[in-house]
């Protein structure tokens, strides 16, 4: 799922070089801390969230198939 998550959001960016995810596991949620350059931070969160919530529905759905729930948090520097 994570390999899922970076690839979606290095191909949004300008700097994917940036790009850091952390993952913290737990026993049925695992969350996501998506870590971006400041400039591409809008990039990812989308007009009113749209496009954090598509993201957050597609590794969702993965997640789903594995009985696990995710979280994903875009955390600001």
């Amino acid at each position: 799922m994570k390999e899922l998550l970076q690839t979606v959001v290095k191909a949004l960016v300008d700097y994917p070089d940036k790009v850091d995810i952390k993952e913290i596991g737990g026993e049925q949620t695992t969350i996501f801390e998506v870590r971006v350059a400041d400039t591409d931070r809008g990039k990812v969160i989308g007009k009113q969230g749209r496009i954090i919530r598509a993201i957050r529905t597609i590794v969702g759905c993965a997640a789903a198939k594995y009985n696990k729930r995710v979280v994903i948090e875009v955390i600001e520097k």
